[in-house]
């Protein structure tokens, strides 16, 4: 993300001019923008004008439209922020008052207008325009006939490609049914991998599945790299890891990123380090219980004996609608900080942001 500009005042109060560029840009704008804000933006409005003889023509123009938040929209898919509100800025094609959508995309510059700027939104604006971006994984996730392939990003698992394919029994007389159904099954899975994968940026591809699927597989795509000469796969052979998981299922990426040798591998996402943080908490549930809490007012109350070490906390509870209790989680965060504990946010889209979810989104050790 890019920050053109920001001016804020000593109470907090202030604009934020910002271009996305990336895909996890439009994340970090989803958990920025919250209902009650003002937003700046470009929009196309279909414009009706009648000519003296009294017919009418529509046009479509471009203008600049602000905004007051009243409902927010997230598409994964499209990579696009929909925001709906009410026009707070006299504009010569949309009346005062008037409710309009505007749509937020990706290289198409808008600007942020909150009342209170809290530590939560400072702080995740300057990740966002971090150049120093963290490293990504790519997973594939199979078992005989099923495949998902995934991104794991700083922020959010996501499922670029599901593959699900019928392979013919193994039949004693009849091997190669089975044989040419599983070929088939690994080069979809292949052209999955190539088309989702930008080994520009991805650091490390998990290639996990019960059994010796992953084998078969793994040696299929560089028997075909040598044949079609790719070099891309090729010279990217080295980001290649083979893990155990208990089935081709999304869930078994849980398992997978828990396994020592993968964390080893991905030390420098972040991903990574939730991940770690939430089987940390879980140890400790297990074997001190008395040091492991979860739910805002136990939190509350190690926060006044000042006991807590690190504080797991998920960013959908800061999109609460909610102002006060929005409030209540950023001073929480305040206070574990400024008693130098550890504070991760963990991404409601991550498949560990999921499972913090289940343990009311807030939990400490």
């Amino acid at each position: 993300m890019k920050l053109v500009y920001k001016e804020l005042d000593k109470d907090g109060e202030g604009t934020i001019c910002v271009i996305p560029e990336e895909p996890e840009d439009m994340w970090h704008a989803y958990n920025l923008i919250s209902e009650g804000d003002s937003v700046r933006g470009f929009t196309i409005r279909k414009v009706q004008s009648e000519s003296s003889t009294g017919s009418s023509t529509s046009s479509r123009v471009r203008t600049t439209l602000t905004i007051s938040v009243e409902n927010i929209e997230y598409d994964t898919q499209a990579c696009m922020l929909r925001l709906k509100g009410r026009n707070i800025v006299e504009n010569q094609y949309v009346k005062m008052g008037a409710y309009h959508t505007l749509d937020l995309e990706l290289n198409r510059k808008f600007t942020l207008r909150k009342h209170e700027w809290d530590s939560v939104s400072l702080e995740r604006i300057e990740t966002a325009c971090d150049p120093a971006k963290n490293a990504d994984v790519a997973a594939v996730i199979m078992q005989e006939g099923l495949a998902h392939v995934c991104l794991i990003t700083p922020s959010m698992t996501l499922i670029r490609a599901k593959i699900d394919t019928s392979i013919p029994r193994k039949r004693k007389n009849f091997p190669q049914q089975h044989d040419k159904g599983l070929i088939k099954f690994y080069d979809n899975v292949l052209q999955a991998l190539l088309r989702h994968i930008s080994f520009d940026i991805v650091k490390c591809v998990l290639i996990a599945s019960p059994g010796f699927v992953r084998d078969q597989f793994l040696e299929y795509v560089f028997q075909t790299a040598i044949k079609t000469d790719n070099k891309v796969l090729l010279e990217n052979k080295g980001k290649f890891m083979l893990v155990h998981a208990s089935s081709g299922f999304k869930h078994s990426l849980r398992e997978v990123l828990q396994d020592s040798a993968v964390v080893a591998k991905m030390a420098d996402t972040k991903a990574a380090g939730e991940v770690k943080a939430l089987e940390k908490f879980y140890t400790t549930l297990q074997l001190e219980p008395d040091k492991a809490f979860y739910g805002k007012k136990h939190i509350e109350r190690a926060i006044e004996s000042m006991a807590i070490e690190t504080l797991l906390i998920s960013d959908s509870l800061f999109r609460c609608r909610n102002f006060a209790l929005r409030k209540e989680y950023v001073q929480i965060v305040d206070a574990v900080k400024e008693m130098g504990g550890e504070v991760k946010i963990f991404s409601s889209m991550h498949i560990s942001g999921e499972q913090l979810e289940q343990l009311t989104g807030i939990a400490a050790i």
